[in-house]
């Protein structure tokens, strides 16, 4: 008798068993492909705001270029615009991802990229 309970007892343990082993196997698993989504996701996206960012700068210096060659008295708020703008996007933390005002910083410079629209015509 003493042998059937041991043998139900197994039954019953092995069924615990390979829950948990099944439960660890799959944890490590998706802990490991999470990793891997995280780090593709973050890549793309960062690349995406330096590209938005390096986007920016590139108006802004092409803009300043321009209207240094015809500035005239009126073009001095016009870059003034566009030098704040290049001073924020110089102090933007590109290398750091855990910067927590990365997004506010971000809205700013997007904002700052509006006004300079406004303001910039070819040498009028």
């Amino acid at each position: 008798m003493a042998g059937s309970q041991d043998m139900f007892d197994a039954i019953v343990m092995a069924d615990e068993r390979f829950h948990g082993e099944g439960y660890q196997e799959g944890y490590e698993e998706g802990s490991s492909l999470g990793i891997i989504e995280g780090r593709q996701y973050g890549t793309f996206h960062g690349a995406k705001i330096g590209s938005e960012i390096g986007c920016y700068q590139g108006f802004a210096i092409a803009w300043k270029c321009l209207l240094h060659s015809c500035a005239t008295e009126k073009d001095s708020r016009k870059m003034k615009v566009l030098e704040s703008l290049i001073e924020m996007i110089q102090k933007f933390p590109y290398d750091d991802p855990t910067y927590d005002k990365l997004h506010e910083d971000l809205d700013r410079i997007r904002g700052k990229f509006k006004q300079v629209c406004l303001h910039v015509s070819f040498c009028s």
